[in-house]
């Protein structure tokens, strides 16, 4: 008898194990159902329909226009490329040599067609060689920009490597827009009086402007910018030298 007791025992407790290991199987089971709908539940699909036109730089949003003429008698900033798959522009500033310096007060002109002012940051180039380049932000395209008692308006934004103009600052803001691709505008709060056409030049392929009117930070919806080339006795290499201007540009809309 006690043989017996002793085996009933010995059964009853593996039945027992036995259930305490199906609960655990069913407990981890449900666990990798549960988690397998829940990432299920991550995945959806939505449609949203999006459309923009790709135009020339010189009708952007934002826009390039040209000025100043280049030593071939061209535009300063002209257009590259076909002019139809492959458009932009670019600065063909010139052949230069040491001990020169060159100067272009109105190397080209930034304007906001935006509906909503823009604030320009900071000015940076990226280049494999020395740029040898200075930039200026201001407002009168015939004044040398590089002294505020010819033109009050300056902001001086780099020098030949160096970020003048922090990118955390404001340098000048270009006031808001209309649009209108074929005009800019000095002083927005009255467009009829303040109105400036920009015209296209069927030679460099660029909109331009040689408008004396003063751009004003806030008020005006451009700003020219001077480019001078200052070269030492001594450069880093003969040759090509060309790079990317980067203008960094903040928006604050409502």
């Amino acid at each position: 008898m006690i043989m017996l007791e002793n085996t009933m025992v010995t059964l009853n407790i593996e039945e027992m194990t036995e259930m305490r290991i199906d609960k655990r199987l069913f407990i981890i089971g449900l666990f990798f159902l549960v988690t397998t709908m829940l990432v299920a539940t991550q995945f959806a699909l939505t449609k949203v329909q999006y459309d923009y036109i790709i135009v020339h730089p010189s009708d952007a949003d934002i826009r390039y226009i040209g000025s100043d003429n280049s030593s071939d008698g061209l535009r300063v900033l002209r257009i590259t490329g076909s002019n139809t798959t492959n458009v932009s522009v670019t600065l063909r500033l010139g052949n230069f040599s040491t001990n020169m310096v060159k100067t272009y007060s109105a190397a080209f002109a930034i304007v906001n067609e935006e509906p909503y002012p823009l604030n320009i940051t900071h000015i940076n180039i990226t280049s494999s060689n020395t740029t040898y380049m200075k930039i200026w932000l201001h407002g009168n395209r015939s004044a040398n920009a590089e002294s505020n008692l010819t033109d009050p308006s300056t902001v001086f934004m780099y020098n030949n490597g160096t970020i003048v103009n922090a990118s955390n600052t404001t340098a000048w803001v270009l006031a808001a827009g209309d649009k209108n691709t074929s005009t800019m505008c000095s002083n927005i709060s009255d467009r009829t009086n303040y109105t400036i056409l920009t015209p296209w030049d069927n030679v460099s392929h660029v909109r331009y402007s040689i408008n004396n009117t003063d751009a004003v930070s806030n008020v005006s919806d451009f700003v020219w910018i001077q480019i001078q080339l200052d070269f030492p006795t001594t450069v880093d290499d003969m040759g090509e030298h060309s790079g990317v201007i980067f203008v960094y540009l903040q928006a604050k809309t409502h």
